[in-house]
């Protein structure tokens, strides 16, 4: 394997394979590392994507990789980058296993990482029955008695966006409830009881939740749970390289996906709120796309 390219992308989700899609139909050499841990593996079935709604991510992904892998400009590296540096002509990435690239461009796809409470039963129904976004997951929960893990600001967004699914709805904040007197009022309205006593276990039949058990010994019956949780960055590489942060933690970018480190661009979930396959796939596609202008302005 050579360790020369026009652009190496770091992470090889659908985000990154839009990205080398992109590049690859304008013959550009690409390098594309991935470790292949994506954050939604546990995931049964992915929605809200035209053509594909209702697959696997695996199966999503699987099929996307097979048509990438057919441009000959493109190059795969499994493993985990550890390490970046901003060079005279672009970057230089290190992996885990001491390999070195380089490249005139950078993309970063390289995703986030859900920051889940250490509370028996979460892990095993996230992204199952405990679920983060009600336009990938919420249709099949309809009407279904709905639990919402989150505070303030974000719990009531979640609870505005579930109610138009479902009328049986809690929210639980793990503590003293974070509400403007507006909010308290609509949550009202809405029939939306909230509960601030801290949760202990979420109990479930292989991830299918039953039940919230509460720390004070109370059980009750759920059907299914959103959640808004902390996460932090996959890769702590773009911070490193200088990029700007969100106040949320997400990769700052333009509208053309372009940080404000020259030549670097980010795209997927590291950059963006709206977590979805459909999103992804299209921040990649324009992050490949501008990318490629780069390169074009640099020789034509």
């Amino acid at each position: 394997m050579e360790n020369q390219y026009d652009v190496i992308i770091l992470g090889g989700s659908y985000a990154g394979l839009s990205a080398a899609m992109s590049l690859g139909r304008s013959l550009r050499k690409v390098l594309v590392i991935d470790s292949g841990k994506p954050c939604n593996e546990q995931t049964p079935h992915s929605h809200n994507f035209l053509t594909q709604d209702g697959k696997t991510p695996k199966e999503i992904s699987t099929i996307a990789k097979e048509q990438v892998e057919k441009y000959s400009t493109i190059e795969f590296y499994e493993g985990f980058a550890t390490s970046g540096i901003k060079t005279e002509n672009g970057f230089e990435i290190t992996t885990e296993n001491g390999d070195n690239f380089e490249s005139k461009k950078l993309i970063f796809a390289t995703g986030i990482i859900d920051e889940i409470p250490n509370i028996k039963g979460f892990k095993e129904c996230w992204g199952i029955s405990l679920i983060h976004c009600p336009y990938c997951h919420g249709y099949e929960f309809q009407n279904k008695k709905t639990g919402i893990i989150a505070n303030g600001d974000r719990g009531f967004h979640i609870a505005s966006l579930v109610n138009n699914l479902t009328e049986d709805l809690t929210i639980f904040t793990r503590g003293k409830a974070n509400f403007t007197d507006e909010q308290f009022e609509k949550l009202k309205q809405n029939n939306i009881e909230i509960i601030e006593t801290e949760i202990e276990e979420l109990r479930h039949q292989n991830g299918m939740v039953e039940s919230l058990i509460l720390s004070d010994g109370k059980v009750l019956n759920f059907e299914a749970v959103y959640g808004a949780f902390p996460f932090k960055q996959h890769s702590d590489i773009a911070e490193s390289l200088g990029c700007e942060m969100t106040e949320m933690g997400h990769i700052k970018i333009d509208q053309f996906q372009k940080t404000n480190v020259t030549g670097l661009l980010a795209c997927g979930d590291n950059s963006s709120p709206m977590r979805s396959v459909a999103n992804a796939v299209y921040t990649g596609n324009l992050a490949g796309a501008m990318v490629n202008a780069e390169l074009v302005g640099g020789r034509f």
